[in-house]
């Protein structure tokens, strides 16, 4: 506990542009050296301390204390239709905060491990798109991917990166997300989006994971490929593309089933290869572009309204069970232990307690409780 109001105190002492020397002022230490050493962990707060320092930052307990939320930590990276309001994506990117603190602070009290070191792609901002569809295709090899790497792929992150994905019902416009947090990337996936854009939002946000460092994206991307940045983020965007349409669509599976089309119209076609893959048409359009299979000219005749695979076919589509099974089980064993209350697991999932139930069901897992 004392680590964490160490960093949040520095954070909000640093959010209201304080310097130490200022602040030692405002609390009545004697000198630097006891707040830097406060900040840096060495040195616990006292209750007065605390109550001092709550009053002079204009911050309550739970910002200073509460494991529950993500403060001053956690980067995002959206993708979102640029007409989503600001506001709004910031009151759900508190949300997924939430969820996320919770899975990470339920983790610490079960006395998880996590991964330390972090697996990364040999990429920047300088190498070419062939070069990261080149990276993809290796990847999914290594990864033992397969022929049909949407099947897979969630597992296979899973599996090599130790990181959480999630399944949610994000607002109208946004699409999914990546959160980098040391010991804890995240990937979250709008799970009422068609199959096709989900899998491609899992591959796109899994090139942010692996490449963060390199290449930071931005807070925000819009959902399609009309990227309207400018520079190296404009880049790391379409690199990220490059990445995603090469690790769901293999050069090596999508060739003979290319070469096989004959003469069938153009829009069926992708429609019914796109269904193979389990991604959208239009990614898959993009993907034969990218590969030279389509001319320039022949991808501008091509009429996306026709283009209406978005994975398999609507009605063998099913809606992801809401958060992962991962998760929930973290949840189940925390409220069996007693590290948490029904009522808290309830307010933080932004559940009702018979919802929380049903969430448990859902996993074939026993409720913990008894309603």
């Amino acid at each position: 506990m004392s680590e964490l109001i160490s960093r949040r105190l520095k954070y909000a002492r640093e959010q209201r542009g304080l310097t130490q020397a200022q602040l030692t002022e405002k609390l009545g230490f004697k000198d630097r050296q006891t707040l830097a050493a406060i900040e840096a962990g060495q040195r616990k707060l006292s209750a007065d301390e605390l109550v001092r320092a709550m009053g002079v930052l204009g911050v309550d307990l739970d910002f200073l204390t509460d494991g529950f939320r993500l403060v001053g930590e956690g980067s995002f990276n959206w993708r979102a239709d640029p007409k989503v309001a600001a506001n709004r994506l910031d009151d759900f990117e508190q949300r997924a905060g939430r969820w996320i603190a919770t899975y990470r602070q339920l983790g610490q009290d079960q006395e998880l491990k996590t991964k330390l070191l972090q697996k990364t792609l040999p990429l920047n901002a300088e190498n070419t798109f062939e070069e990261a569809m080149a990276a993809a295709e290796a990847l999914g090899a290594e990864w033992r991917l397969g022929e049909r790497p949407a099947q897979e792929l969630e597992r296979a992150i899973q599996r090599e990166l130790d990181a959480l994905i999630l399944y949610v019902d994000a607002p109208k416009g946004v699409s999914g997300a990546a959160c980098q947090l040391p010991g804890l990337n995240t990937i979250l996936i709008n799970r009422t989006e068609p199959e096709g854009r989900r899998n491609y939002d899992l591959a796109h946000e899994l090139f942010h994971v692996l490449s963060w460092e390199q290449m930071p994206p931005e807070h925000t991307e819009p959902i399609e490929g009309s990227y309207k940045g400018k520079g190296k983020h404009k880049r790391v965007e379409q690199l990220a593309n490059s990445f995603a349409s090469a690790l769901l669509m293999p050069e090596r599976a999508l060739k003979p089933l290319w070469e096989s089309r004959g003469n069938q119209d153009i829009h069926d076609c992708l429609n019914r290869i796109a269904s193979t893959f389990l991604v959208s048409a239009k990614a898959l359009k993009w993907r034969l572009t990218n590969l030279d299979w389509i001319s320039k000219a022949d991808h501008f005749d091509i009429q996306d309204a026709r283009l209406t695979a978005n994975g398999r076919p609507e009605a063998e589509q099913r809606k992801p069970r809401l958060f992962s099974e991962e998760f929930v089980r973290r949840i189940q064993t925390a409220i069996e232990r007693g590290d948490i209350s029904v009522r808290r697991t309830a307010s933080l999932l932004e559940l009702t307690i018979e919802d929380l139930a049903d969430l448990f069901r859902d996993y074939t897992l026993p409720v913990p409780f008894d309603l």
